[in-house]
């Protein structure tokens, strides 16, 4: 699969990128990408939820009422999970919500990814550029001129800018990555996959140390 180069102004430069089809042309494993996806859910979880248990609650013990006659049931504490302030009966507690996946299903799923959105042509490739200084305004007219702009969009460059970083910081549908930092999370959340034609050469590249 072949993609046209644009430039910061939405224009065609002429040039043309191919896809390496043993990553944009393989047949999608949903099944890979449901458990990247999960594992990365549940690592940014911090399972520090926590409530108190009956033996946990610090609050007298002597008997409440009478233990017969009073025409309601017997109650003993007011650390019962019954009563206002009580303990609560089987509550959370913290745990760790990260579990292993092996890194040959990881490199599957983002694989697999990487195809469904070559499928569904949603993936643009930008010629490299940079920033002098950080400017939002200069970033959303980029956007506008490849015609992206309101769509939730990912741009992956091969190295890290922070001019750029700062100028799409604060687009709440926009997202900046290296492509050390891409993964099977952000490529499916979202719509558009933005590449430049630097990040593209060293995925297709299978030798080079960043790729996926």
């Amino acid at each position: 699969m072949e993609l046209a180069v644009y430039n910061r102004a939405g224009e065609d430069t002429g040039r043309k990128v191919s896809l390496d089809d043993a990553i944009f042309g393989v047949e999608p494993n949903d099944h890979a990408i449901y458990l990247d996806v999960k594992q990365y859910l549940a690592n940014q979880r911090q399972g520090t939820h926590k409530a108190k248990e009956r033996w946990e609650i610090k609050a007298s013990t002597r008997k409440i009422k009478r233990q017969k006659g009073t025409g309601t049931a017997r109650a003993g504490s007011m650390k019962s999970p019954l009563f206002k302030g009580g303990g609560r009966i089987f509550g959370p507690k913290p745990r760790d919500y990260s579990f292993k996946l092996n890194k040959k299903v990881k490199q599957l799923a983002r694989i697999s990814a990487l195809a469904h959105k070559a499928k569904s042509q949603n993936i643009v490739v930008l010629e490299d550029f940079q920033m002098e200084v950080p400017s939002t305004k200069d970033f959303v007219q980029v956007q506008k001129n490849l015609q992206i702009d309101g769509k939730k969009s990912l741009f992956v460059f091969a190295e890290a800018d922070k001019h750029i970083y700062l100028s799409s910081r604060n687009l709440q549908k926009t997202k900046v990555v290296t492509l050390s930092g891409l993964n099977t999370y952000n490529i499916m959340d979202a719509s558009v996959l933005v590449f430049s034609e630097s990040s593209i050469s060293k995925i297709s590249n299978p030798n080079h140390e960043d790729n996926v």
